[in-house]
Formats: structure tokens, sequence, C-alpha cells
């Protein structure tokens, strides 16, 4: 056993142990740089808890913006078993990212307002079921929006104006599969319906 080792030794061309000697020998001083490097001159560490992702960035705008009309918030409240990023007790408005959390609120009854991911805080405004202020106004009284009358929240959901609760709720979610942008609707007419909905579901009888 022992002439075998010295025998294969001898096969094997003295340029080629040379060629692999040298490149172990490069292989460990680059990896010993690197290691040293490393040590002396340590790189920065990213504060992974302080990152702000996109959900982060809207809600940040959110909050600026109810802070700045007024509004008092519950973040990451609970509204009929859902969790929704934000909850405006006052009003009975619930604001979340999450659509099938905005449907299931908004058949138990409560309005519910769904942020897209493109949209940005400054816009929700435009969705809220009340007047909200511009240029440092005060803010109006709800339901104060754009459908009007009492008379046209009634009208733009197709019943009459002595139509009961039940029956407003039932010809919103018929309306809202129809304008609701998630379904190919238009955004403003999304709106109106839900000024609309508000509107007449405080003066259902």
């Amino acid at each position: 056993m022992g002439g075998v080792l010295p025998e294969w030794f001898s096969l094997v061309p003295p340029w080629l142990l040379v060629g692999v000697v040298m490149g172990f020998t490069a292989v460990v001083a680059v990896a010993g740089i690197f290691v040293a490097g490393d040590r002396l001159f340590p790189a920065s560490r990213t504060d992974r808890s302080r990152r702000i992702d996109g959900s982060d960035r809207r809600r940040g705008e959110i909050r600026t913006y109810l802070g700045r009309i007024g509004e008092r918030y519950v973040e990451d409240a609970t509204v009929h078993g859902e969790a929704v990023a934000f909850h405006l007790p006052e009003r009975g408005v619930a604001i979340t990212f999450d659509p099938q959390a905005y449907f299931r609120i908004e058949e138990a009854g409560t309005y519910a307002v769904l942020c897209e991911h493109e949209m940005p805080g400054s816009q929700l405004g435009r969705r809220l079921p009340f007047e909200v202020p511009t240029d440092g106004e005060e803010p109006g009284p709800t339901g104060s929006g754009t459908t009007g009358s009492v008379a046209s929240a009634f009208e733009r959901l197709g019943l009459r104006p002595s139509a009961g609760p039940d029956e407003v709720k039932t010809a919103y979610r018929e309306r809202v599969k129809e304008v609701h942008p998630d379904h190919g609707g238009d955004g403003e007419d999304f709106r109106r319906l839900q000024e609309a909905y508000t509107t007449a579901k405080k003066h259902a009888d």
C-alpha cells in the first residue's frame, strides 16, 4: 500500500501539481482578504424594522389625511369580526385594503371604504360618505355629499323615499355589483352610490 501513493504521484506531471497548489493557495489568500476586510471595514446593517413598504406608505398618508381633516380614528380595529386598517367610530366608517373584508363589512351594514394599492391617501376624501373640509374649511354634516337631497339618494338606488332599511341594503348590494371598480364599473359612480346608500340608510323608515 505504501508504494501505491508514490507511484500515483509519479504519473502526475509536475506542472499540474504546481498549478493545483498555487490555485489552492490563491483561493485561501483571497478568502483571507475578504474575511479581514469584513472585520476591518464592516458594512452597515440594514434596519429592516424601519423599511416602509407600499402598505405602510398608504397607512401613513391616510393617517396624515385623517389628522388634517380632524377625524378621530382607531387604527388596526376590528369591525364585524374583520380586521380593518382604520375605523372612524363617530362616522361608522371602516377603511380596509382587503376586498373580501370590504364586502363582508358592507353586507353587515357598516359603510366601508376599500383603498386599492395604487390609491394615494389624499384621495380618501372622495370615498368618504360625508363632506370633508377643503382649504381649511370645517367638515360638513354627514350625508351632505354630492348626492344632493334624500329623494335623489333613494332614486339613485332605484327606490321609493318610503323604502325601509332592508330594501335600501338589498338595493345597494345589487347596484354595487354594477358600479364597483373591481367589477368594471366607474369609480365616480361607485362613490356616488356609497354616498346615496349612507343618506338613504339614515332616512329609511
